[in-house]
């Protein structure tokens, strides 16, 4: 699909202070200031998504889907970024599209704006300050209509509603909020979705092969082959934060990183833990092989502006050889990155820490290791909250060569929540957040 789709707005984006957005990057392409300690990471580019109208792209992929986009242009890509082969150029997925929160007699509820709207796999070139689009795929049933981006079981997921919180909307057990994306040697993509959480084994076209949930999610209704093959404890996820990092490793076994620690035994265990699982799943096998448990830093260690815990999640994984892997700590506004290995004694796997009615369970536990769990250890590869020029919210991460790193933000499509995303004419009020590729030189060869 070409980047120049039709109705296309001119571009908003404006530099602090006047200063030309061209002369920026070329300060930011320059390196360090004087002085600076050449021992530090630093941003070596950056490069912005133009505005594309989400009607108009949705459009072109599924004629029809998309009858109002409020105002709201392509964003959400940021969800993760995989290279594509040829340099500069990345696979990135969107998540489940345009959303947000307002609350209503004390209650938060769940927006959909552009319910039509159905996920996709983009991908990207990196060309000087700008990003563009080359391609874009539908993610779709196995006959070829969309899953859409909207919650799968009422109960379980949140109720969704329309932009303005007042009209509540049909729950589609089809939908999917894609986050992690790789692509496969056969040319296929594998997705991670939060709801499940699942992980979703898509064609070269978009068209779902498998989704694989844990076991006893009981999904009816979906157009498409649903596998009970992940263990039972993730149904414990908490809302919105299932799976959300995914990384091939070389041999081709995939690694999944839950968002967050689980609600277990309840939401206030899990608001208040460090402990989150990553899982190994091997395509040929069709199964989960390990399980690994991870301990985050403290918050405020990743985050200095933050205190409460409940605000740490993995966004990003990234294999970097071996069974050695990039794990990205953050909050909103900050992230740091750790390298570990998967070292075959930390396997947690259908032990213990699987059954949901251990006491204490692992997300209980104050020192996981003291209580003999085996937690990954990790080594700080680099402090992104420390680097000058990378945005906040960086959902997605990409190993470009030997020191160079491409990030990705997700800019939640400009969206806000609160009744004020959206101006009297139900038409969206766009934060200025533009989705950004920036690229981030380390000191040390990873």
């Amino acid at each position: 699909m070409s980047p120049h789709v039709d109705g296309r707005r001119p571009a908003r984006r404006t530099a602090a202070a006047g200063v030309p957005l061209a002369l920026i990057a070329a300060l930011i392409a320059a390196g360090p200031a004087m002085g600076a300690p050449s021992n530090e990471a630093r941003v070596v580019r950056t490069a912005t998504l133009g505005d594309i109208p989400l009607g108009a792209f949705s459009n072109r992929l599924l004629p029809g889907t998309v009858a109002d986009d409020r105002g709201v242009d392509l964003g959400g890509i940021g969800s993760d970024i995989y290279p594509a082969g040829r340099k500069g150029e990345f696979w990135t997925v969107t998540d489940r599209g345009p959303n947000g929160q307002i609350k209503m007699a004390g209650t938060k509820r769940r927006t959909f704006p552009v319910p039509g709207f159905d996920p996709a796999i983009v991908k990207i070139r990196v060309c000087g300050e700008a990003v563009k689009v080359l391609d874009a795929i539908p993610v779709t049933t196995s006959s070829g209509k969309p899953v859409t981006g909207l919650p799968n079981q009422q109960g379980r997921d949140e109720a969704p509603y329309d932009y303005n919180a007042l009209t509540a909307l049909s729950y589609n057990p089809n939908g999917l909020d894609t986050e992690g994306i790789v692509r496969a040697s056969d040319g296929t993509f594998w997705l991670v979705d939060e709801y499940g959480p699942s992980l979703v084994h898509v064609s070269a076209r978009g068209k779902v092969l498998t989704r694989y949930v844990p076991e006893g999610l009981n999904l009816t209704g979906a157009g498409y082959p649903v596998v009970e093959a992940l263990p039972s404890v993730l149904l414990h996820r908490k809302i919105n934060r299932g799976f959300e990092g995914l990384a091939q490793l070389p041999g081709g076994d995939l690694v999944l990183a839950v968002q967050s620690p689980l609600s277990l035994p309840d939401t206030g265990a899990g608001e208040a833990s460090r402990t989150t699982r990553l899982l190994r799943f091997s395509p040929r096998k069709k199964t989960v092989t390990a399980e690994y448990a991870y301990r985050f830093d403290p918050v405020n260690v990743v985050d200095p502006s933050e205190d409460d815990t409940s605000e740490l999640k993995i966004s990003s994984v990234v294999a970097v050889g071996g069974d050695r892997l990039l794990v990205e700590e953050r909050t909103d506004k900050a992230a740091r990155l750790q390298l570990v290995r998967l070292d075959r004694s930390s396997n947690i796997l259908g032990g213990t820490w699987d059954d949901d009615t251990t006491s204490p369970s692992l997300e209980q536990l104050d020192d996981p290791a003291a209580s003999g769990v085996p937690v990954l250890a990790k080594k700080p590869v680099v402090d992104l909250g420390t680097v000058a020029g990378v945005p906040g919210k960086i959902e997605g991460v990409a190993r470009v060569d030997h020191d160079t790193l491409a990030l990705i933000n997700d800019n939640d499509f400009g969206m806000t929540d609160g009744a004020g995303a959206f101006d009297a004419d139900g038409r969206l009020v766009d934060s200025g957040v533009e989705t950004t590729v920036s690229y981030v030189r380390l000191p040390h060869r990873l």
